[in-house]
């Protein structure tokens, strides 16, 4: 039987960006109609600020315009990561951050890393030419920098519920996409277990061939009615409750291009700046910390009392579904799996599988398995692996000032994947080869930036004089040429503020 019908649960940015690569890909089949249903009693998270460079790639090929995402959303660009108070400061009084950036640490594309580790003269995030730029809170385009592209490599901020509706628009004006309001009351079941349709709320009945369920936390489908196993990893990622607020900015403010991630005694702290505020959060450990101390911790953050504002508190649990797709029915975002925000994983997982999904859409019912199994596989491993970097954030830290940094460092198992790569690395230097998946999404790029930031005592590897000398000029010159780039670029509010002026009065 031809599917011809494709449901898809949920409302928010997975039920959106699923819907947008189902409907390119799909678009070339007038048979198939694909809807999306979204219900109001199900509230949306609206706390996924942050992106990853590889959302643009999707966002292009879906036919929004860059412009768009930047006039409609309050974007802001984001080149990487910056970790404050993971380390505690050693006697020599350094700077207690590091940069998780987007740009490599490949100076003029040589790997200076043999030869970093055994001088150190300089801070390993450097190496980036993210550094400066972000240190100086650059934008990573020029006025002539062409849609999508720009000097390094760079992402996203944006208002959650105002992508959702870019996504959404563009998603029903592009590829035609079906959009009701309907709350399900019943699922209704084959014989053989997969799902054959929704009783609604509103008393009406409607039957789909196949079904995403987008519908976050509350797994309309995939736990509810098809109950598919989660597999937990709280034991290995201790966070498990985040505080969210928003703070308005003042539009003189200058904008800094990275996500702020500022390590406290139970947690750390999310910081996302926008054109007109900052969204945060204050992500801890329930077992390590009480909602009061939260409050408390969060508030001396922003050097305010919050009892008393709109603080939401927002549960979170680490882990994922035991397949992303049972029957016929995929789980997608939230309903699929989930890990604390620290690298913007969750949208990323999301962005993949979807596309992945969209491409393996069977075009009958009988093809179901063969694709479940081989995206069964590589949903499977995507998880454990980017479960491996979060934790290795905490793992590698030399923080031991309160009863959870001692957890997470000492008292918490690792995968035995990642247990084996840290102690390869006390003796060689990471390699592309210790990567042999493709769908590592972290590869061995994020990795030396992670643990050189938090300066992972790797052995020294013998070096001649020459490759010595090669490595120290090469570090020399970019240096130079970083920050000579960063000195040639506009402020990050400067550009977004001259973008703005000249999007108003050059109107198509």
């Amino acid at each position: 039987m031809k599917i011809k019908r494709i449901a898809i649960v949920g409302g928010g940015s997975a039920g959106w960006l699923s819907a947008n690569h189902l409907g390119l890909e799909l678009l070339r089949d007038s048979e198939v109609e694909i809807t999306l249903i979204e219900s109001v009693d199900i509230p949306v998270i609206g706390v996924g600020e942050g992106t990853v460079p590889a959302l643009r790639a999707s966002l292009q090929s879906f036919g929004i315009r860059e412009a768009d995402i930047i006039l409609q959303c309050d974007a802001t660009f984001k080149t990487g990561v910056k970790f404050v108070d993971w380390m505690t400061v050693d006697k020599r009084e350094k700077d207690n951050f590091y940069y998780h950036s987007f740009d490599l640490t490949y100076p003029g594309g040589y790997d200076v890393t043999p030869y970093w580790l055994g001088s150190k003269n300089v801070e390993y995030s450097k190496l980036s030419s993210a550094y400066c730029l972000s240190e100086e809170n650059r934008c990573p385009k020029r006025k002539s920098s062409p849609s999508y592209q720009g000097v390094i490599n760079y992402a996203y901020h944006f208002d959650a519920a105002k992508f959702t509706t870019l996504l959404s628009d563009n998603a029903k004006k592009r590829f035609g996409i079906r959009h009701i309001f309907e709350t399900i009351k019943q699922v209704a079941l084959h014989e053989d277990g997969s799902i054959q349709g929704f009783y609604y709320e509103s008393g009406e009945y409607e039957e789909f061939d196949f079904y995403i369920d987008c519908s976050g936390f509350s797994s309309v489908l995939f736990d509810k009615a098809l109950a598919v196993p989660f597999v937990d990893r709280s034991d290995q990622i201790l966070t498990d409750c985040a505080l969210a607020l928003q703070v308005a900015t003042d539009p003189r403010e200058e904008i800094f291009p990275y996500t702020k991630a500022t390590a406290h005694g139970s947690g750390w702290v999310w910081d996302i700046p926008l054109t007109t505020r900052r969204g945060t959060g204050f992500v801890y450990s329930s077992q390590h910390m009480s909602d009061a101390e939260a409050i408390s911790e969060f508030s001396k953050y922003h050097g305010k009392d919050l009892e008393d504002t709109d603080v939401r508190k927002i549960p979170m649990k680490a882990g994922f579904r035991e397949k992303l797709w049972e029957k016929n029915c995929v789980a997608l975002g939230l309903a699929g799996g989930f890990v604390e925000p620290l690298e913007a994983t969750s949208l990323y997982v999301t962005d993949f599988c979807a596309s992945m999904v969209a491409k393996r859409i069977p075009v009958t019912r009988e093809e179901i398995p063969l694709y479940a199994k081989s995206c069964n596989a590589i949903a499977r491993l995507i998880w454990d692996r980017v479960i491996d970097f979060i934790r290795v954030h905490y793992a590698v830290s030399n923080r031991r000032d309160t009863s959870f940094w001692r957890d997470v460092t000492e008292g918490v198992g690792l995968s035995d994947v990642l247990a084996e790569r840290l102690e390869l690395w006390r003796y060689s230097i990471p390699q592309r080869t210790d990567f042999p998946s493709t769908y590592d999404f972290f590869l061995v790029e994020s990795y030396l930036m992670v643990l050189y930031g938090m300066d992972y005592p790797t052995r020294v590897p013998a070096m001649t004089e020459r490759i010595g000398n090669l490595s120290k000029n090469a570090i020399v010159e970019h240096l130079s040429r970083s920050s000579e780039l960063a000195d040639s670029l506009l402020s990050q509010r400067q550009w977004l503020t001259e973008f703005k002026e000249y999007s108003a009065t050059h109107k198509s």
